[in-house]
């Protein structure tokens, strides 16, 4: 997946916002969406759905076949050079068989999956196919990193003053939960990658990170749409949210949507530094349709540096009941029972580091201060909302949904939404915001309509179907 988070810059001279892709220094205008509020009652009911299947390796098939491959001559389609490690992963057409070029990429991929893949002293199987491995908690990937080495996960922190206790989600709101089994005290469940998901990317050296794509974001050619909600101009120490889940349907592999909040500093150029979580369904990465939780962090504009969940060093987790990167259940339903997940990220006052809490109390980890250049400091920017690749297969938008598929102003079970935002001050105070905007760059596509009252606080639906009569 590929997500580039954008920043918002207001132009005087035209008197309107717009998103701005840094990487390829171009803006796309869009008026801003004037914000619309309404009173509504929140209603909570959930519901449980699951599925189940088993993923084989393919390595071994794979080789034994390019050995007796090689005992034949090759087929030559035409010459070209040998790929690099950043086009191991891409189609080769018009290229020549090369039984050795690929056995090298093969052991490459199995080294990939020894550095990433820990050793378990458990596994459990997921209904959705998941291997979850339990691992020990100073042996997880983050301990990789030169500046963690044999040092063990922190205490927890000071939480934020203000926390509203109300907030819960149930105990086994994960599918690898379902058994009733969980990892024992002293470990971490981790989601395993398996060969599959490496060669579903672009590249070895790609995989589990977001790519930029050479393609213009604008009204007519744009790769990334979103429906968002931010606050910007003081310095931001946290943020919370409740998010509202679903299952959106995603149009093809090379697509996504999701649904989570960002903490965003840096110069908005090549220094950005994000820290993200929420939710996602990107059969690329995880090849299925499950919405799974997950995070993000990068100090680079998404670069050379972070990751998905555990998927590099860099996030040290701390929980053993949450597997980072694991599909998500109950989802909400059309018409009827409705799941949010509650997330909260905060900079420790005393160590500095960026936390992760879900729920009304579960830690789930940290970020490492040293990791970030701007962040080491405070945010200057907080994004709540969602966001979609539109590939434009056939030529067309796609009819990748946003949300629940559905526009903002069908309301409460029909429209997703995020609820309670709140942020964190300098003196570790969460609070509500006070100067909350929403903004969407294709709302024909998918809008969004924030307000507040005294259940919800601030909040806002969002999302859309996508392709439709008015987005052709």
């Amino acid at each position: 997946m590929d997500l580039v988070v954008d920043v918002f810059e207001w132009t005087k001279s035209r008197n309107i916002w717009c998103f701005v892709d840094y990487r390829r220094r171009q803006c796309q205008w869009i008026q801003k969406q004037k914000v619309l509020v309404e009173e509504t009652t929140p209603r909570n009911s959930s519901a449980m759905a699951s599925s189940c299947c088993k993923i084989s390796p393919i390595i071994p098939i794979f080789v034994a076949f390019l050995l007796v491959a090689s005992s034949l001559s090759p087929v030559v389609v035409s010459t070209s050079s040998t790929a690099s490690q950043n086009d191991d992963l891409q189609p080769r057409t018009n290229q020549t068989f090369r039984p050795g070029e690929e056995l090298q990429k093969l052991k490459r991929i199995k080294a990939h999956l020894r550095r990433i893949n820990k050793p378990a002293v458990k596994t459990i199987q997921s209904p959705d196919g998941d291997l979850i491995d339990c691992v020990l908690s100073h042996l997880q990937p983050a301990f990789d990193h030169p500046e963690l080495k044999g040092q063990k996960p922190l205490d927890p922190p000071e939480r934020p003053k203000g926390q509203n206790p109300t907030d819960s989600e149930p105990e086994g709101f994960q599918l690898w939960t379902n058994s009733g089994e969980f990892c024992p005290e002293g470990t971490i469940p981790i989601r395993r990658t398996t060969e599959e998901d490496i060669l579903r990317a672009s590249s070895i050296a790609r995989f589990g990170r977001k790519i930029s794509r050479p393609i213009r974001r604008d009204t007519t050619s744009s790769d990334h749409e979103h429906a968002v909600g931010y606050v910007m101009g003081d310095q931001y120490f946290g943020a919370k949210a409740s998010i509202n889940v679903w299952a959106p349907r995603v149009a093809n592999q090379y697509e996504f949507s999701l649904s989570q909040l960002w903490v965003i500093s840096g110069s908005f150029g090549d220094d950005l530094n994000t820290i993200e979580a929420g939710w996602q369904v990107s059969p690329e990465l995880y090849g299925d349709n499950y919405p799974r939780f997950f995070t993000y962090w990068t100090t680079d504009a998404y670069q050379a540096t972070g990751c998905y969940n555990l998927l590099c060093s860099g996030f040290v987790q701390t929980n053993n009941q949450i597997a980072i990167g694991a599909a998500i259940s109950p989802t909400s339903s059309y018409s009827g029972g409705q799941f949010d997940i509650s997330l909260l990220v905060w900079k420790d006052p005393k160590h500095g580091n960026w936390w992760l809490e879900f729920g009304s109390g579960l830690l789930v980890g940290y970020w490492p201060s040293f990791l970030f250049s701007h962040l080491r400091d405070h945010a200057s920017m907080v994004q709540f909302g969602g966001e979609i690749v539109n590939s434009r297969p056939s030529g067309s938008h796609t009819s990748t949904e946003m949300g629940s598929g559905h526009f903002a102003e069908e309301g409460f079970g029909k429209a997703s939404y995020f609820r309670n935002l709140q942020v964190v001050d300098w003196d570790n105070n969460l609070i509500p915001l006070s100067n909350l905007q929403v903004l969407a760059d294709h709302p024909n596509c998918y809008d969004i309509q924030g307000g507040i009252n005294n259940v919800w606080g601030n909040y806002f639906y969002y999302g859309g179907p996508g392709k439709n009569v008015k987005c052709p």
